[in-house]
């Protein structure tokens, strides 16, 4: 059992928990993400490790309500137990000294992009940042983006916030002034599309993060599969960061609204039994 040490809305449907987890607080690198399970009976679901604090033995998760498990969780409150969270999961994000690195990062797809900024501004890297979400109201973390950033830019669809545009006007904001030597990219499968074909264009190595429908998280269902570079990979063990350029967006994304009918429908009769 993981006690909810600390509880914020970031806004209306995202909310950040600190859970009690010491031993993954302690084995925990930027990248790595959980499998978590509200109670016995309960859905398993992947979030990735926005934050940790060894010494307190913590980590941060922030949690989108968009269907019923995600919901339920961002009801619980600071005091409650979740039944399980298991990790560190996934390989962390490989970090070096390369020079200048560009995050880019869609709606809550910032949560997961945060530590990984931190890590490549920690091992001595210029840090540009691109945060894109379609109102001002969904742009979360931002205060903690800027600690780790030498520069950002901020993109709204409807230009409430920022600049009106989308993530990849703001990544080639930068592209066209200076030179890159790595992109990583995290949010919506289709951003993450248009995000690598941005910077295949100008030739930058790219990583893209992948959240896919994930079951066991350990390789053993098969539900997380996706292509990259002609060959299946599972993005619990393979993954969940891939070369950006090689990754089969449009198979991924047909496979992420597999059950989404299913899911919406769920979604809905649950809605209907709290409002009661």
């Amino acid at each position: 059992m993981n006690k909810i040490v600390e509880k914020k809305y970031l806004n209306n449907n995202v909310v950040k928990l600190v859970i009690d987890a010491p031993r993954i607080a302690q084995k925990r690198k930027a990248g790595h993400f959980v499998i978590v399970k509200i109670n016995k009976k309960g859905e398993r679901i992947p979030l990735t490790i926005a934050d940790a604090d060894p010494d307190k033995g913590t980590i941060t998760l922030v949690i989108q309500k968009v269907g019923v498990t995600s919901h339920k969780l961002s009801l619980m409150n600071k005091g409650d137990t979740i039944a399980d969270v298991v990790g560190p999961l996934g390989h962390a994000t490989e970090i070096d000294m390369v020079g200048t690195v560009l995050c880019a990062g869609g709606g809550v797809g910032i949560a997961p992009l945060l530590p990984i900024a931190r890590a490549f501004k920690k091992a001595g890297n210029r840090v540009l940042s691109v945060l894109a979400a379609r109102s001002r109201d969904l742009i979360i973390l931002e205060d903690e983006m800027r600690e780790c950033s030498d520069e950002i830019i901020i993109m709204t669809d409807d230009g409430s916030y920022g600049k009106q545009g989308l993530v990849t006007h703001g990544m080639e904001e930068f592209l066209d002034r200076e030179k890159v030597n790595l992109a990583v990219t995290i949010g919506p499968a289709i951003m993450m599309k248009f995000a690598a074909l941005t910077t295949k264009k100008y030739n930058i190595p790219t990583i893209a993060s992948l959240n896919t429908i994930m079951v066991d998280g350990t390789g053993m269902c098969g539900a997380c599969r996706v292509t990259v570079d002609g060959k299946t990979r599972f993005v619990c063990v393979d993954g969940p960061e891939f070369d950006a350029h090689k990754i089969d967006y449009d198979e991924m994304i047909m496979r992420l609204g597999a059950y989404e009918e299913q899911e919406r429908d769920d979604y809905e009769k649950y809605l209907e039994t709290i409002e009661k």
